[in-house]
């Protein structure tokens, strides 16, 4: 008995250390389940970008073309072929195409009907004639032997072209030489020409008759022509000789000319697809990773120690992190097709859209990492990547306020204009004049630019799926005629007065040290949609001198002052108002006391539960919803000044703000003391411009 109920304490035991263990395991995971989301990003990154990338390994020799050759002297390491350029090669096919034979079937049986047919006709009219017989006899001789003369080489239905004409008869192919060559209507009239000459049928008799019976016997061949053409193109060598290994094939130096240029050329292309095939792809494969891992550890890294809001969001990590796929796969996906064309992909997309939904510097660190990773890949890297830094700088420079079509239209027009010169740079570099330009190039740079406004649906698409706000949702958002903000103006129009008197406020300050106005502007003008649901309990929504707090003990007053907040939220939520919006209806008051209620409340008891007269939070995280907290406190608490000086004004904002600081309410805003200092001054500013002050003159 004591064995079994010793027993059963030990199973008990372990059965709750073993449930401890796991519910202690399963917190651990629950808390870096976070962290494993970016592992596993990361790594799934750097695998889909190595997959994308061409299979081959990079030169290590950067060469150009009238370039001196800046290494040492350079000996062919190996056997290798010297490749015909795609020119060599375009004008070879070209030529064969010029000189190709065409195909013709020659049918033999066509020549004995037309026979018969014509001695029917000719025995026709014959027979109406007065001539002789031997006349009519030599007549019909005469027709017979012509067919077979004219029907030896034979008849064709339009004259061949071509300087090379192969009539095949039998399954064998005849060589025939063109000058000889008669179509339908030449045999006609040779035909007649003949028969009148005998003087025994007039002209005109012949030639119906002639007609009526002469055919085509040879017939063109279009599939055996194209058929003999591609065996003629698939002969063509790509090759033009031989490059010993041990050979010297530029010095130290040396000028890297045409014959030089074009050797280096096949070397590379050799040397790339050798390494790829060989022992030494397992290697190149690992230098890809590695650098291509190293690329996005410093992404990383970036958004870790400067973007820690953004770090913290998966979501929002996911949509750069996929921003730059789509990137690197358009890309490779062009070098693999047909490189001339890597230009066609519009990269300034990249750092337009991050700018749109984040800000400038991150828009741009990660265009410069997209355009490193992608510089493995490309032909020409330098120029790519110089070109392409460049662009991005000006899209960052240029690209402001997009929800302006004509501000987008003007980017990608100095976007073009960027591609376009740089291009005339390098191609004055390379050659040394302006000669043989490439003019399709700028085709293809008007062509980036035109994909580059394809930014402005993309951003919009974007903002569905991963449920980020852009500037463009903003100014819709900011319309007072839509549809929430006329519901606020119609059952609580004090509240809807003072949400637009705070968003011309903090729309001031945030242009005042840089933060997002049109972000600021919004948060302000639903801040206190909450107040529809009680509009009466809000003095500015009071008409009368009727106050239904007056009937309410304080804690129940305090509740529904604070209950605006999560009633606001909820209503935001019913009607698709962005997070980024409704997080500005969480912070406006922050941790702040309902002050005016509990001191109410003190004079009623001692002891007072502050948490009953608080709200719920969270305090401000971002310059933007600070700037709301001290406008929406600034300009309520301004209704209650009464014969306002410049002086009263200053010491007002001045004991509002400190309040606010005191009570910590900026600690997680990554706004500091002299931004906070010129909001107040614009504060200041704004509301000597509504109570109308003027300058008080000494006496």
């Amino acid at each position: 008995m004591h064995d079994s109920g010793h027993t059963s304490y030990l199973y008990f035991l372990f059965l709750n250390t073993t449930a401890h263990l796991m519910g202690k395991t399963l917190d651990n995971v629950y808390k870096n389940q976070s962290i494993a989301y970016k592992y596993l990003l990361y790594l799934v990154s750097v695998a889909l970008i190595v997959f994308f990338f061409p299979k081959g390994g990079k030169f290590k020799y950067e060469f150009q073309k009238g370039k001196p050759w800046q290494y040492e002297n350079l000996y062919a390491p190996i056997d290798f072929s010297l490749k015909k350029t795609e020119e060599e090669l375009s004008q070879e096919r070209q030529a064969i195409k010029n000189n190709k034979a065409d195909y013709y079937d020659y049918d033999a049986s066509v020549a004995l009907e037309i026979k018969k047919e014509l001695e029917k006709e000719l025995k026709d009219l014959l027979a109406q004639s007065s001539n002789s017989d031997p006349q009519k006899k030599l007549l019909q001789n005469t027709a017979s032997e012509t067919i077979d003369d004219i029907y030896e080489i034979g008849v064709f239905q339009q004259k061949p072209v071509s300087n090379s004409i192969l009539l095949v008869e039998n399954n064998e192919a005849k060589q025939m030489v063109s000058n000889n060559l008669l179509d339908l209507d030449e045999a006609k009239q040779n035909l007649t020409e003949i028969l009148s000459n005998k003087k025994i049928l007039s002209e005109n008799l012949i030639g119906r008759a002639v007609d009526k019976s002469l055919k085509a016997n040879a017939f063109y061949n279009k599939a055996l022509t194209e058929k003999a053409l591609e065996e003629e193109l698939s002969k063509i060598s790509v090759t033009r000789g031989e490059i010993s290994e041990g050979r010297l094939i530029v010095a130290k130096g040396e000028v890297v000319e045409a014959e030089n240029f074009k050797i280096l050329n096949s070397l590379k292309e050799e040397y790339e697809s050798e390494l790829w095939n060989g022992n030494n792809s397992y290697f190149i494969l690992l230098g890809y990773i590695i650098l291509v891992a190293l690329v996005l550890i410093m992404l990383f890294l970036f958004i870790k120690k400067y973007r820690s809001e953004i770090f913290n969001n998966n979501n929002k990590v996911t949509f750069i992190f996929v921003n730059i796929l789509l990137m690197v796969f358009a890309t490779t996906l062009m070098v693999k097709n047909n490189e001339s064309y890597v230009y066609v992909v519009p990269l300034c997309i990249l750092p337009l859209i991050l700018k749109n939904f984040f800000d400038a510097r991150l828009g741009l660190f990660v265009h410069v990492l997209t355009v490193l990773i992608l510089g493995f890949v490309v032909p020409n890297s330098f120029e790519y990547i110089f070109l392409q830094i460049i662009a991005g700088i000006v899209t960052i420079l240029t690209a402001s306020e997009l929800y302006k079509r004509a501000n987008l239209f003007i980017s990608v027009g100095q976007i073009t204009l960027i591609y376009i010169i740089g291009y005339f740079a390098f191609h004055a570099i390379h050659e040394g004049n302006l000669e043989n330009i490439e003019w399709i190039l700028f085709g293809i740079f008007v062509l980036n630019g035109l994909l580059t406004l394809f930014a402005q649906p993309l951003i919009y698409i974007y903002e569905k799926i991963f449920g980020l706000i852009s500037d463009v949702s903003l100014l819709e958002l900011s319309d007072t005629n839509s549809r929430l903000l006329k519901e606020l103006s119609d059952k609580a129009p004090g509240t809807f007065h003072h949400s637009l008197q705070v968003a011309n406020l903090a729309e001031a300050a945030a242009n005042e040290i840089g933060a997002n106005a049109m972000l600021v502007r919004v948060g302000a003008l639903y801040h206190d949609i909450g107040k529809m649901q009680k509009p009466t309990f809000f003095t500015e929504n009071q008409v009368t001198n009727v106050n239904p707090h007056d009937d309410l003990p304080p804690k129940e007053s305090a509740k529904i002052i604070i209950d605006h907040v999560i009633k606001g939220i909820e209503i935001a939520r019913k009607n698709k108002i962005p997070d980024r919006i409704i997080d500005f209806l969480r912070t406006h008051h922050g941790t702040t006391l309902v002050f005016y209620f509990y001191k109410k409340q003190q004079e009623l008891e001692n002891d007072v539960n502050e948490e009953d007269f608080r709200y719920p939070g969270p305090i401000p995280f971002s310059k933007e919803t600070a700037i709301l907290m001290m406008a929406d406190s600034v300009e309520a608490a301004s209704k209650s000044l009464k014969n306002p000086t410049f002086t009263i004004i200053d010491e007002f904002v001045e004991k509002i703000v400190k309040g606010q600081m005191q009570a910590n309410q900026f600690l997680n805003a990554n706004i500091t003391l002299k931004e906070i200092e010129m909001v107040k001054k614009v504060l200041k500013q704004k509301l000597t411009n509504i109570y109308h002050l003027r300058i008080e003159y000494p006496d």
